[in-house]
């Protein structure tokens, strides 16, 4: 398993490489870093332009392939991966949004997952029961309540419940309070990701939900289950030890490859939230052209995919007895 692994990841690592410079060359072309200038009054010249854009190695006077091995050079012999047009340092910027949207949008990912996978056997196990009904209902409701309209409601709640009992029990913009250290920094955090993390899973559940159910009653009738079941293996064991492990594959594999999706994909979740996380990152990028910072968002992109492949590879392995590796 250790070596099929390095080899994975070795493939990964050419691929991410590729795919981050191609996406270095394709900045270039589209993006224009002296549109942060233009505006400015006295409007500077042209020459003026490239000459403050010249220290962050985005002058236009600089020969694209230049820019390119300056660029390149700087991330191979010291991870830096460049400043915004205005002089912002690109690693600053990534690292502290990194964890930022990690303490957001990984909790979500997990929660939802679990209680997706849980009511989607709980389901399938009453097909056409009343319980089975009633969550298919509420998971149709909440799966088509957008997450601008999901996010209102609940900060809507959090502000009556806070007036209501007079204290602060649920924060609803920021991840943190500055100054607190220990134990009420961590409780603080929490009072942070509580709102936004349940606007996640209220809006992400269900498409988890139904996935496993649908899977798991194809596997409930399966030679392998009912030959398990006339055994005298009771019908709760049976789905949990054979119907399960089967279904599970296709719903964990689909979740560890969102694993990009899901840190650069809760954009307005971080806008009304106010998290400065990877997805508030990407959108400034783009808005003030800064090449370095789209490149090393889209590099994160692809570190993020590869690492949910190698775990997707991990978990049909262990969940599929059938496939082996060398």
């Amino acid at each position: 398993m250790i070596k099929y692994i390095i080899r994975k990841a070795l493939g990964w690592i050419l691929m991410i490489f590729l795919a981050t410079n191609i996406t270095y060359f394709l900045a270039n072309n589209f993006l224009d870093p002296a549109s942060n200038y233009q505006e400015r009054r006295p409007q500077p010249s042209p020459e003026q332009i490239a000459n403050m854009l010249e220290p962050y190695n985005l002058g236009a006077n600089i020969p694209l392939f230049e820019k390119w091995w300056t660029w390149l050079t700087g991330i191979l012999l010291r991870w830096d991966w460049g400043q915004s047009p205005l002089g912002q340092d690109v690693n600053t910027e990534i690292s502290y949004r990194i964890w930022t949207s990690a303490q957001l949008v990984l909790g979500a990912t997990i929660i939802s997952t679990l209680l997706g996978v849980g009511l989607g056997v709980f389901t399938a196990a009453r097909q056409y029961k009343l319980a089975d009904r009633f969550w298919q209902g509420v998971g149709i409701i909440t799966m088509n309540i957008p997450i601008v309209v999901a996010a209102f409601m609940i900060v809507s709640a959090a502000i009556w419940f806070n007036q209501s009992t007079g204290q602060q029990w649920f924060y609803v913009t920021g991840s943190g309070t500055p100054g607190l250290s220990g134990i009420d920094a961590f409780v603080n955090m929490l009072q942070h990701l509580i709102l936004p993390t349940t606007a996640l899973v209220l809006t992400g559940y269900a498409g988890t939900h139904f996935t496993q159910r649908s899977l798991l009653l194809d596997n409930i009738n399966a030679d392998y289950v009912r030959t398990a079941r006339a055994k005298g293996v009771p019908k709760a064991q049976a789905i949990r030890r054979h119907a399960l492990r089967t279904s599970l594959i296709p719903v964990a594999t689909g979740v560890a490859f969102a694993i990009p999706n899901v840190f650069t994909g809760a954009l307005l979740t971080e806008r009304i939230f106010a998290w400065r996380g990877m997805g508030d990152y990407f959108t400034i990028t783009l808005g003030r052209s800064d090449i370095h910072g789209v490149v090393a968002v889209a590099a994160f992109g692809a570190l993020m995919t590869a690492i949910g492949a190698i775990l997707a590879d991990i978990v049909v392995v262990a969940l599929d007895p059938r496939v082996r590796v060398n």
